[in-house]
């Protein structure tokens, strides 16, 4: 018995921990947000005396940041959408169809998930700067939809494996075509899985730096996270303006989170099913 409630005091004493160390950046964060540099300098931790907004407005003020949000919305508007479209084709054609090859290839998919993004960071301007697209959205379109497919596929391909098969044969009896069966009953029930991989995917392509920083060199195509680190001065660093930007980053993240938080475990949990 005493073994057990010590188990237990431990386990509390271990998610407290976990949550000090997930919320003290974001107490952090807020909190540096609203004091002005001076007092910064002599209070990193506490609260503000006086709490101020003129960093949020420096940071509209001083830069173009509404052209580094509705840059940085684009891109991950588009590289989501995209993503989401190929992988759910992919997925029901690894799912529910049969083809030659079709194991081999979704094998070679599988190692692509660990690739670290920097490691082909090299092949990929010479090949973008090849096609002629390099300060182009596009050429970031691209290469964000080929990082993020292999895992979107991935998740996809495992949901729909857990679609019974006679839902599919029912519809094609009647006349469906491949596509409409996709259309009709694959896609409303893969809703939780798409939204799942698409948080996911939003929060990465959001809160991404080195691609968007080596491939749009143009001041007018910089995006949030990119024109974040301008915030600074031949010989200071003004960490308050900083962090009220990146507080302004950070909530289209949480509105995010909030809207699709229901369906995230339910589609990871799918999406780890094996066979």
């Amino acid at each position: 018995m005493r073994r057990k409630k010590r188990k237990n005091i431990m386990a509390e004493l271990l998610m407290i921990l976990l949550m000090v160390i997930i919320i003290f950046p974001l107490y952090f964060m807020v909190v540096n947000s609203l004091k002005a540099h001076e007092e910064y300098v002599v209070n990193m931790v506490g609260m503000p005396a006086q709490a101020t907004f003129q960093n949020y407005i420096e940071a509209f003020q001083g830069k173009p940041f509404g052209q580094w949000i509705w840059n940085s919305f684009f891109l991950t508007a588009a590289a989501t959408l995209v993503t989401a479209a190929v992988a759910l084709l992919c997925g029901y054609a690894f799912a529910k169809m049969e083809f030659k090859g079709k194991n081999f290839l979704f094998q070679c998919i599988i190692p692509l998930m660990s690739v670290p993004p920097v490691a082909m960071i090299i092949p990929q301007f010479r090949l973008i700067k090849v096609m002629g697209l390099v300060n182009t959205r596009v050429s970031v379109i691209l290469i964000y939809v080929g990082i993020m497919l292999p895992m979107t596929i991935y998740l996809m391909r495992n949901f729909m494996k857990t679609v019974p098969d006679s839902l599919i044969d029912a519809a094609r009896i009647d006349g469906c075509s491949s596509l409409k069966a996709l259309c009709k009953i694959m896609i409303p029930l893969c809703i939780p899985a798409v939204i799942t991989s698409s948080l996911v995917n939003i929060v990465w392509v959001w809160n991404e730096l080195l691609i968007s920083l080596v491939f749009l060199q143009k001041e007018s195509l910089r995006t949030l996270m990119v024109g974040i680190t301008l915030f600074k001065g031949r010989f200071t660093l003004n960490i308050p303006v900083i962090m009220a930007g990146l507080v302004i980053a950070t909530v289209p993240i949480v509105f995010v989170y909030i809207f699709a938080q229901k369906y995230l475990i339910e589609g990871m949990l799918a999406g780890s099913v094996k066979e």
